[in-house]
């Protein structure tokens, strides 16, 4: 616990020095946001506000995590290393799309081949690591059986294992490409998806516990409803490295923002957000947890459908936050009233989370 503890306040302590510094490095080389054209007319003024903020959650997220384990003398586990692994992976691959995008002056960055092509050797790396690496007991990071709040019956290797792990890596590269699209969308208002992020990967922090104080590995005598994750307690720490992350970015990417965090902080942020449901076994329940980030996925489906379908549109502009935006609602008041959302499904998530071990 004291890793949490201090990996969490590392962190957030780092990004909050840390942010400023990097602010007058991008301001220096000229390194702003490219604003959409057909976006709302009101974000024309936020362009040349600096971008690639994902930088420092990503950096801060490492270097806390890394510090709190030194500091507690625990050595890293592969499950943290997977979630990290696959955080900056896909982080990079934001990078290049952030920075072709700064340098060439456009809102479009990597071709789109180029970008499916990064972000899936990013995912299959990870999904095929992630049934690996068993340890004492046998229990490897991840699962073939589809989770909703621990492993069902559900399992992709119903055929064999060969087949199995085709189908999780299908499975795993599902999530990965969800979320962190599912980020990239609400990344469109001043802290919205950051402070959505640090409610959402804090709730991750009270599984992890929960679930390393429940453990089948480590219960003297485990009760039926004990949780098979192999390290609950590592991918407490790393969550509560990326919630101080956020907590320290947001002080600067709060409205006004200062930064953003660019392509760079939202598809690491919702790779991480996937990695830690795989390997947390909370694959269902984390589209409860995220739900506002669901809702606003959905938005966008909804409206490219319709439209397709009838040439109308259900929204005035998607995704849903902007809607609401062009309907006369201030920026700061549709950031707050979301992460109250936000806040609204973690309570029923973790609500959810709680009642199933407790009627068992």
């Amino acid at each position: 616990m004291r890793a949490v503890l201090i990996s969490g306040g590392l962190s957030m302590l780092i990004a909050l020095l840390g942010t400023p510094l990097f602010i007058r490095f991008l301001v220096k080389k000229q390194y702003g946001q490219f604003i959409r054209q057909d976006g709302p007319t009101a974000h024309f003024t936020k362009r040349g506000t600096p971008t690639m903020g994902g930088v420092v959650i990503i950096g801060a997220t490492l270097l806390g995590w890394g510090g709190g384990l030194l500091a507690t003398g625990q050595l890293p586990t592969v499950s943290a290393m997977l979630v990290l692994y696959l955080m900056t992976g896909l982080g990079v691959v934001g990078f290049l799309d952030d920075f072709i995008k700064i340098s060439r002056q456009r809102s479009l960055g990597l071709k789109a081949r180029w970008k499916f092509l990064g972000q899936g050797l990013v995912g299959v790396t990870f999904a095929i690591a992630a049934l690996q690496f068993p340890n004492e007991a046998f229990r490897t990071p991840a699962s073939t059986k589809i989770s909703f709040i621990r492993d069902t019956n559900l399992d992709l290797a119903f055929a064999g294992l060969t087949l199995g792990m085709v189908l999780f890596v299908i499975w795993a590269n599902f999530l990965i490409t969800a979320w962190s699209n599912a980020v990239n969308l609400t990344d469109g208002l001043d802290g919205l998806a950051t402070g959505v992020s640090l409610i959402v990967f804090g709730s991750y922090v009270l599984v992890g516990v929960w679930q390393f104080n429940q453990s089948c590995q480590f219960l003297a005598s485990a009760g039926p409803r004990c949780y098979e994750v192999r390290d609950p307690m590592s991918l407490a720490v790393v969550a509560a490295s990326i919630t101080g992350a956020c907590f320290g970015f947001l002080w600067w990417n709060a409205s006004p923002a200062q930064i953003f965090m660019g392509d760079t902080g939202s598809l690491a942020l919702g790779g991480a957000l996937a990695g830690l449901s795989i390997l947390s076994r909370t694959e269902i329940l984390a589209a409860i947890l995220g739900g506002l980030f669901v809702l606003i996925v959905l938005s966008d489906v909804i409206q490219i459908g319709f439209f397709k379908m009838t040439g109308k549109r259900v929204f005035k502009m998607a995704p849903l936050h902007h809607h609401f935006e062009l309907s006369g609602w201030g920026e700061v008041t549709i950031v707050i009233r979301f992460w109250i959302i936000a806040g609204l499904f973690v309570a029923l998530g973790i609500g959810i989370f709680y009642a199933e071990w407790v009627t068992g």
